[in-house]
Formats: C-alpha cells, structure tokens, sequence
C-alpha cells in the first residue's frame, strides 16, 4: 500500500481502538495491562462523564463554535432588547436571505484559510462573473443557463490561474491574490463601460433563483417543512450508518441514546426556523441552495481522500508531502474551489439586484467574507475549520448590520462592531491553539 493510501485512509482519532494493551513497566517479561479508550469511560458516567470531557475541552483550547454561538445570543439578545421587531419572522426572513450571497464566497475562502494562505482576489472575482453573465446575456443574446455556467466556470479558471502562480511558480498567494483583485476589477469596469450598469432581464436565471422574490417551493408552507424534515432524517440516517460502520471495526462510537439527543435537538432548531421563516414569507431559494452547498462541501472536506489531504497540508506541508500528497494540486485545486464559489457569490449579487454594476463586489464584499469565516471558527493559521464556520460568521455579521439598521445607526459603526468582533474572534483563536500546545494537544 502507498503512503498515500495510508494517508487517504487514515481515520481520525476517534478512530482508534477502544482498547489498547500496554505493558505496565519496562520489564518485557511484564504481564500486558489492558487501557480502555477514555470516551467510553466518559459516556459510561452519564451527563457528569459527558460535561467532564467538556470542561476538559474547554480548558484545553477546544473550544469549538461555542465562542461564535454564545456571542450570536448575546447580539441577539441585545438587539431584542433595544428594538422588539429584530427577532420577528421578516426580520430573521432578511437576514436568512441577505447572508448567502456572501456566505458563498465565505464558502471558497475556508478551503484557502485551511492552507493557512488568503484570497484577496474573491470579491473582484464575484463582480466579473456577475458582469460576464450580464454582457453574454444582455449584449449577445447567450442563454442564460449557459451564461451562468460560464461565468462559474470562469471562477474557477481564474482561481486556478492564481493556485498555479503560488504552487508552482512560488509567488505568495498574498500578492497573487492582490493583482487579482486590481487586474480582475479593472476588467470588470472595462466590460461595463461608460454607463458602469448593465440591467438583467427578469426572467433569468440569477433573478429567477437568487432575486428576493423567489422562494422554494413557491411559498408553499410545506416546503419549509419539507426542508427541516430531510434535514433530521438525512442526520439520523448518517450518524446511525456511522454507528454501525465504527461497530464493525471495533472502535468507539456513539450510543444510540446519544445519537437520539442530537438530531432531537436538530429537528427543534430546524422545525422552529421553518415556522418562524413560514410566518414570514417561507424559505428562499438562496438559502435552500447555500446549505445544499454547505452540507455538500462538508461532505467532501471530512469524508474524501481529498478533505483529508487539504487538512494534511494546512496541518504541516512537508510531512503532508512525506506521505505522498501532491502540495501543488491541492493548492492549485483549492483556489480553483475559493474562485468558483466566488463566481457563485456574484450571481447571488446579481439575482439581488437585477444588475450589473460598478459596485459589484467591491465595497467590504472581500472583508465580510474573510470575517465570517474567521469568526465563524476557521482559523487563519492553517489546519483547522469547518464550513460551517460560514454560515455561523454570516449570521453574526448579517444580524449585526440588520440591527444595526433598524436602531438608524450610521454604517461607520457596523464597520467598527464587526472589526472588534473579527479581533475578538482571532484572539480567541490564538489563545486557544496556545492552550492546545499546552495541554499537549496541539
């Protein structure tokens, strides 16, 4: 077997055996003492074994989404607080909607911050897309579903274009990425031309899938519903195929008390955000498709030889290239996805506002997205996150900037509540991998 096998294969640390055997001095003629695996212990006491190993987490750095998660009910419970419309159905209605144009870019940008490298380049990427459709379309007739396609595979070309220059030339992603932005966004102007706007028809395929008024299932009530409900079932499904597939090997695994708990909590967060989106005016397409995307790429960063290798190189690039990984193809391949899902964000841009314009992912685009999934939990150094983190790090940003506008506040203080929370979310962070190396865990 080749070393990349071996790697591709290798499970995670839960993966290994529930019982080991040692010998108990350096004796050989010792007799071997049996160690089980701790987490059976711990779920062995019940609850007090369960919020043991959680205060063992915390104290060791592994904090997970609970930063993120804690501080999302204290914005929450702040601007409740100072204005009682911000937690009703619309409001939460047109944060859901208005976070996954920028989510998706967010989306492109963990795969890059896993490498512990940055893509500066995504928002001048999303405006060129939006901009390629709008001309194709608009000024030569193309079909609009291949148009959209063009424009994404544009993305990925151009993000590929970019992995290339820093995986084989050896120029820093920082400053590929920066001529990037410049070089991109000024084509994006060249195209628009003297008028800076080009207005997108109706009736295509970014307004008809990403423009406000569109929603699953035409407003049925039944498709929010229908959406929790495939979420709980697709949950439970997975985790006792999982079950099943860790009892075959012989290794720990979650008890099915266990399992019951979680996707009970599951289906109470989804059933009661399908009723209060319900009471507004249901779920809109872009957000159905931004978590279709979101359970999609999970799926590929924790269970592909693939995920597995792009954690191995943010994790350490010479021992990720000791056991065989190709460096440069998961660079160039990152970026590509980073540019791809870029070009996505920009067609959600341009389903929101009918149009292609001089703005078009400009402004702080490029920042909002970099700070979601930081704060979301992903981390700038390399080798730890999730995509998740982008929906977290949206929700946070997006609740933040809704509030802030129903309290009248100028936009210069969304700016400064959103960097001290992008601060606060690195240092977290950083303390956090410090208390690892402590604890021996990092």
């Amino acid at each position: 077997m080749s070393d990349t096998s071996k790697v591709s294969k290798a499970e995670t640390a839960e993966d290994q055996a529930p019982q080991t055997t040692v010998a108990p001095s350096d004796d050989p003629t010792a007799a071997p003492v049996s160690v089980v695996d701790p987490r059976l212990l711990v779920r062995e006491e019940g609850f007090k074994g369960y919020w043991t190993e959680f205060t063992r987490k915390v104290k060791g750095g592994e904090l997970g989404s609970l930063p993120v998660v804690v501080g999302l009910i204290v914005i929450w419970a702040i601007f409740q607080f100072k204005n009682d419309r911000f937690l009703s159905a619309d409001n939460l209605s047109n944060i859901s909607y208005y976070l996954s144009a920028t989510g998706m870019i967010a989306i492109g940008l963990v795969f890059v911050l896993l490498l512990g490298e940055i893509d500066l380049s995504v928002g001048s990427v999303s405006g060129l897309a939006s901009t390629l459709f709008a001309v194709w379309v608009v000024n030569h007739g193309m079909n609009v579903w291949l148009a959209l396609v063009l424009a994404i595979i544009t993305g990925v070309a151009i993000g590929a274009l970019h992995g290339w220059f820093f995986a084989k030339i050896g120029v820093p992603a920082f400053v590929v990425t920066l001529a990037g932005l410049l070089g991109w966004n000024g084509l994006m102007l060249w195209l628009l031309g003297s008028s800076g706007t080009i207005n997108i028809p109706s009736d295509s395929g970014p307004i008809h899938l990403f423009g406000q008024s569109s929603f699953f299932m035409d407003q049925a009530i039944i498709g929010a519903y229908l959406l929790a409900g495939l979420a709980v079932v697709l949950t439970l499904v997975g985790n006792f195929s999982e079950q099943r597939r860790r009892k075959a090997a012989g290794v720990p695994f979650r008890p099915t008390a266990e399992i019951l708990v979680r996707v009970g909590a599951l289906a109470v967060a989804a059933f009661v955000a399908a009723a209060v989106l319900n009471n507004a005016s249901g779920v809109s397409n872009s957000l159905v498709i931004f978590l279709a995307a979101l359970v999609v790429v999970d799926f590929v960063l924790r269970r592909t030889t693939y995920g597995r290798q792009v954690f191995a190189v943010g994790g350490g690039i010479e021992a990720a290239r000791r056991a065989g990984i190709s460096v440069p193809m998961v660079r160039i391949t990152v970026f590509a996805i980073s540019g791809g899902f870029a070009a996505i964000g920009g067609m959600f841009f341009a389903g929101q506002t009918a149009s292609a314009t001089l703005s078009a992912g400009g402004g702080n685009t490029l920042m909002l997205a970099i700070a979601a999934a930081v704060i979301g939990g992903t981390s700038l150094f390399g080798g730890r996150g999730s995509v998740w983190s982008a929906l977290l790090g949206m929700l946070v940003i997006q609740s933040i900037t809704t509030g802030l506008d129903l309290l009248n506040m100028n936009a210069s203080i969304q700016y400064m509540i959103t960097g001290g929370v992008l601060l606060g979310a690195v240092v977290i962070d950083s303390v956090s991998r410090r208390s690892q190396k402590a604890a021996g865990r990092g």
